[in-house]
């Protein structure tokens, strides 16, 4: 039997797709052994949204081919898609594929192990425009199943590569995405995370068909399905119709990552963000409104070309006065071959290190606030896994459908379920709770009716 091994870089989308890989090579008869394990193909599944994205992966390419010289090595991903002539340089590398045409990955390598001639299958990313159906009807990790619903941005974002790495908008079909939903419930999974490049972007290519549509259809169709996450969504996506669907659902979670980028008017227009920070807290208002209770999390970029104290100071007064649960703080780093890399007025590195540090301090301090509404109170909880921080026995942590991280005594059997859990002392990055009591189907019902009938 042959083996193949994956190492994935970036994001959750890449995630998703070396498991669609997987399912590609389970089909034609290969086992999965550990990356760090010699095998007979090497598949390493690439990162190119910064500078050092690119350097990691060559760096893991390296290593793939150092542990089995005589192995098939398969570069793929977004950086194999941007600079697939630098992969094809490193002595050793056999194949490279982009972000699509991955269903080729097994033909290309029974022609390389024919021809022993390196192949380059990347195609040119701009003229896609169907989504390549690639499916997952199960994933190794067994609590969350991310389901990926579209593909590329149309955005062009001054600072991001992105586009050019994985093409224009192209959503999946919505049929395809209940079929696998009902799927990935049947085998177990009580939250689907939605995702994509641009996930809230759904149905901007299609014709009368947009996300707020999908979200009703998934939760009205997928039997058993009890959480849809969606994994990020831009403020200029939450349209009212979202705003309804989620006042109206009982599935999708009181939880949203609205990536800010910045707080300040002026940056935003150098980063062509498509808002405005008056727009930003209008759609937060309402989006409270219609969930009380919402956790918003959210991306930061600290210290852009030409950012000023008094601009940072703007997006840090913005995340204080609208109570963010949670930021992800990065500094801005070049990416070569995008506009702001050529900007003038690079801000210094100590300068971007100082901003982020304050950032990220506000963000712990916001995230103990939002987590202390909710001391005392039964939430339900999917135990994800054990939690071996403390060297602690038989403490499980998972999520409350409001992404607080919750670490309580649990067992095994319970991974994957829902159970009902008191926040018994509230804190970050993890709340302490007290298991009360695992939820039933019968429950599910009755929680509904409840629901329903109110």
């Amino acid at each position: 039997m042959p083996s193949v091994a994956f190492h994935t870089l970036g994001c959750k989308v890449n995630h998703y797709e070396t498991e669609a890989i997987w399912q590609l090579f389970k089909e034609s008869g290969y086992e999965r052994t550990d990356f760090e394990q010699a095998s007979d193909v090497y598949v390493i599944n690439t990162c190119t949204v910064t500078n050092t994205g690119d350097k990691k992966s060559r760096q893991v390419i390296r290593r793939a081919i150092r542990k089995n010289p005589d192995a098939v090595i398969c570069v793929t991903g977004c950086y194999a898609q941007t600079s697939p002539a630098e992969i094809m340089a490193i002595p050793g590398v056999d194949i490279v594929v982009g972000t699509q045409d991955r269903v080729k990955m097994l033909d290309y390598i029974e022609q390389f192990k024919n021809e022993r001639q390196p192949i380059n299958g990347v195609g040119n990313i701009m003229k896609a425009r169907v989504y390549e159906e690639l499916e997952v009807p199960a994933f190794t990790d067994r609590t969350r199943a991310s389901l990926k619903i579209q593909e590329g941005c149309n955005n062009f974002c001054t600072f991001c590569i992105i586009p050019w790495a994985r093409g224009l908008m192209r959503s999946r079909d919505p049929e395809d995405v209940i079929k696998q939903a009902q799927q990935l419930v049947n085998a177990g999974y009580k939250e689907i995370v939605l995702t994509g490049i641009h996930t809230g972007g759904y149905g901007e290519d299609m014709k009368d068909y947009n996300l707020a549509m999908l979200l009703k259809a998934l939760d009205e169709r997928v039997i058993g399905l009890k959480r849809i996450r969606i994994s990020s969504i831009e403020a200029s996506q939450i349209t009212d119709e979202v705003i309804d669907v989620l006042n109206n659902s009982e599935k999708v979670v009181r939880h949203l990552h609205i990536p800010l980028q910045s707080g300040s008017d002026t940056v935003l227009k150098r980063m062509r963000r498509k808002y405005t920070m008056e727009f930003f807290a209008e759609r937060l208002n309402r989006l409270r409104e219609a969930l009380p209770g919402l956790a918003v999390t959210s991306d930061v970029i600290v210290g852009f070309p030409g950012e000023t104290e008094e601009e940072f100071l703007e997006t840090y007064n913005f995340i204080k006065e609208n109570g963010f649960s949670e930021l992800h703080v990065f500094p801005y780093s070049k990416r070569t071959g995008t506009p702001a890399a050529r900007m003038d007025d690079q801000v210094e590195e100590e300068v971007k290190n100082e901003r982020v540090h304050r950032l990220i301090s506000l963000s712990d301090q916001l995230a103990k606030e939002y987590a202390s509404q909710f001391e005392d109170e039964v939430l339900e909880v999917i135990p994800e896994e054990e939690f071996k921080a403390d060297g602690s026995k038989g403490m499980y942590v998972g999520y409350t459908d409001n992404y607080l991280k919750v670490v309580f005594p649990a067992t095994e059997e319970m991974i994957g379920e829902i159970v009902k859990v008191k926040i018994i002392k509230a804190g970050y990055p993890y709340n302490e709770g007290q298991f009360v009591r695992v939820l039933d189907q019968h429950e599910w019902v009755k929680d509904e009716k409840v629901k329903l009938s109110s």
